[in-house]
């Protein structure tokens, strides 16, 4: 079966078109600065043909006549026919209390969807609209939508749960959702694969390090607990966002900068995190080279960055009673063997092993970074998240058919 998979953003559409039996990416692509002057489609084939197309995008509806149009053009294209297509997955940010799995898209679902938009406000109207598009130019094409916070949902309720008044989580929905969750679920069973480990017998510790940083801890095969909240701002120190902060320094800056709730937002967002502590960039390989010149403050935004990581590791082993597992993922956890090494330098009481050469200069490749003998495995996993939304897709429409 041939699936499309659709990841829609306030100003941009990225897309892959996946042969699911063979897990073969056939053509993916990026619509960008959609509803600006400038705006364009990239497109790549498989077979290395490439093309960029440059026109007025004006909104997603454009963007994604856009895609379908390359996609079975005969010059660039990958289908003879839309026809082909045996379904359309979307990734949908935030699926609140009401989505504890992938769903079939329907005006049901929909309206659900419309509902926890409240929840991620940047993130669920563009999804919403990419659904729209497709609806328009493909009415007969099955659509499923694949949350990032459904495999949270198994979190128990002492996890996920604020100490606030209980009457504004019945209100409102506030409570721990979590995020990256297509992510954490595919790296935790993959690692698995590799160490011909059961799924559903470890206590997996997943860090999903990037721009955006989520650790989960995974407890025989289910979420358990992760550092992401009601938004992805809380947690691990970021590119550009805060992680975890005392709420008193927030009200307190509020205060004293004559900050609104808008400009406080931004603040913890935009403006905090690594770029917010080094003064450098919200890149980690630019930090990691101005700390290697001498920066102080990039040097301290290093220290603080990996403290955290090994905070939370360190949290969700006491939580679990133990580890098998730490899987590292995402832009710096498959890239930054620095990272690395210095979070699992402190787990040697837990009778982690360390392999230095193993992890030494490995960037973006599967690989096992523990000694044998080692009782905590460590791994680096490079995530998929597309290829798990393209089996979501499948499993539910298969679903639907018995």
């Amino acid at each position: 079966m041939i699936i499309l998979i659709i990841n829609s953003g306030s100003s941009s559409i990225k897309y892959q078109l996946f042969n699911v039996e063979t897990t073969e990416v056939l053509a993916k692509g990026l619509v960008d600065k959609i509803g600006m002057g400038d705006s364009y489609l990239l497109n790549k084939r498989n077979d290395g043909d490439e093309v960029k197309l440059v026109g007025e995008i004006v909104d997603h509806q454009a963007g994604i006549e856009y895609v379908l149009g390359v996609l079975i053009s005969e010059k660039h294209g990958s289908l003879k026919s839309l026809e082909e297509l045996g379904g359309v997955g979307h990734r949908v940010v935030h699926g609140g209390e009401t989505f504890k799995e992938s769903a079939p898209i329907n005006n049901e679902v929909i309206e659900k969807i419309k509902a926890v938009s409240d929840l991620a406000p940047l993130h669920n109207p563009p999804n919403l609209k990419g659904i729209y598009a497709i609806l328009d130019f493909l009415p007969d094409t099955p659509q499923v939508a694949v949350f990032d916070t459904a495999f949270h949902q198994t979190m128990p309720k002492f996890a996920y749960m604020y100490a606030i008044p209980y009457s504004l989580y019945k209100k409102y929905g506030l409570r721990r959702y979590g995020f990256h969750g297509t992510s954490h679920h595919y790296v935790s069973r993959r690692a698995c694969e590799l160490t011909g480990d059961d799924y559903f017998s470890q206590k997996i510790i997943s860090c999903h390090l990037g721009n955006g940083a989520s650790i989960t801890a995974i407890h025989n095969g289910k979420s358990v607990d992760t550092s992401m909240g009601l938004t992805p701002v809380e947690g691990m120190i970021m590119g550009t966002r805060s992680g975890d902060l005392d709420l008193g320094v927030l009200t307190y800056i509020m205060e004293k900068e004559e900050l609104d709730v808008k400009e406080a937002n931004t603040l913890i967002n935009k403006h905090s995190g690594i770029l917010g502590i080094s003064g450098v960039s919200s890149d980690m390989r630019e930090v990691e080279k101005a700390a290697d010149e001498g920066h102080e403050r990039a040097r301290l935004a290093l220290q603080m960055y990996d403290y955290r990581i090994i905070k939370y590791i360190g949290s969700y082993s006491a939580a679990m009673s133990g580890v098998d597992m730490i899987v590292f993922t995402g832009g710096i956890g498959e890239n930054a063997d620095r990272v690395r090494k210095s979070v699992c330098s402190k787990f040697g009481y837990l009778g982690l092993e360390f392999d230095q050469e193993k992890n030494k200069g490995l960037r973006g490749k599967e690989a096992i970074i523990s000694k044998p003998g080692s009782k905590v495995k460590v791994l680096v996993v490079p995530t998929n998240e597309e290829l798990v939304i393209a089996h979501e897709t499948v499993k539910v429409l298969e679903g639907n058919k018995k």
